[in-house]
């Protein structure tokens, strides 16, 4: 039984695969922790879009980012030591990669170079750094997620501010992956993957979480939420892997369905307007639909 009308079903195309000549039929270690061990020529990730309107992803197993053109042509971008996860463009130009291996690390999009810039905290090794949102003040969140799950519900989200303090916000979170701030920047949604669900983290007057709760609540897919992105109305859209991807209006009610081709393994998503970009990661494909609301602007974009 459900408490809601049924969501609209919009269908999406695939927008560009990646090509034969860029796909590594290679084993690789995190393919064999992350994919039972199977060869994973590609796994697509990060979704962001730069000011001249190319999509750049990452391929985390073989440490690789490339830039797509509006066109659907691939470049290679850099190719290093490293499994790079979540990435968003910076205003100043800079990418910025949640990168499990490494910690937080950036890229200059001129050169390839990859600098560190979060290895550790308190000395302490990240379990594994995987998705990242950028406030409107430059205030970085990202989620830590590692092997985290309803066994070892422990996995952390963190803010970095654009002065450089890090802050541990909550660190019992079974499985933490995608992350966005509300339109007023007031609450943090965090997609829990081994829950099921999307979490919400309100941010006191100190800086602090406090009643963290539940914001949705899903089931079925074949691993759980991934990507989040909001809209320019409140609306939340949440990429399912193994299911296909939501959209939620600002009370966070069902509103529409995207139904994925090709495969089903929905990781991550991004906005262009009202077009809505799905990394697949099953096929190696970036897959779009249209959307009836925009996305929200992207500190990128200001």
């Amino acid at each position: 039984m459900s408490l809601y009308p049924p969501p609209k079903t919009i269908k999406a195309e695939v927008f560009a695969r990646v090509p034969e000549g860029l796909r590594k039929k290679v084993r690789t270690a995190w393919a064999d922790i992350n994919k039972g061990g199977q060869i994973c020529d590609a796994f697509l990730e990060g979704p962001s879009f730069d000011r001249a309107g190319n999509l750049w992803v990452t391929d985390i197993p073989h440490g690789r980012v490339f830039k797509v053109s509006p066109g659907g042509d691939w470049t290679l971008v850099t190719e290093y030591d490293g499994w790079p996860n979540g990435l968003k463009i910076h205003k100043d130009g800079r990418a910025f990669i949640t990168d499990y291996k490494r910690g937080i690390v950036t890229l200059d999009p001129a050169t390839g170079k990859v600098t560190p810039l979060i290895e550790t905290v308190r000395t302490e090794s990240f379990k594994g750094v995987n998705d990242l949102h950028f406030a409107s003040n430059g205030d970085l969140f990202f989620t830590d997620q590692g092997q985290t799950g309803l066994h070892d519900p422990t996995g952390r989200v963190y803010r970095y501010t654009a002065e450089g303090r890090l802050t541990c916000l909550v660190n019992t979170v079974p499985s933490p992956n995608g992350i966005v701030l509300d339109q007023h920047e007031r609450v943090v949604y965090v997609a829990v993957t081994r829950g099921n669900a999307v979490w919400r983290l309100p941010i006191m007057g100190d800086g602090n979480a406090s009643k963290v709760g539940i914001a949705i609540q899903l089931s079925g897919g074949l691993s759980g939420p991934d990507g989040l992105a909001l809209d320019a109305e409140g609306g939340l859209v949440v990429a399912h892997a193994g299911m296909g991807v939501w959209r939620f209006d600002r009370m966070l009610r069902p509103t529409h369905y995207i139904e994925p081709q090709g495969g089903i393994f929905t990781t991550n998503i991004a906005f262009r307007g009202k077009r809505l970009y799905i990394t697949e990661s099953e096929s190696g494909s970036i897959l779009m639909a249209d959307l009836p609301v925009a996305g929200a602007r992207m500190f990128g974009e200001m």
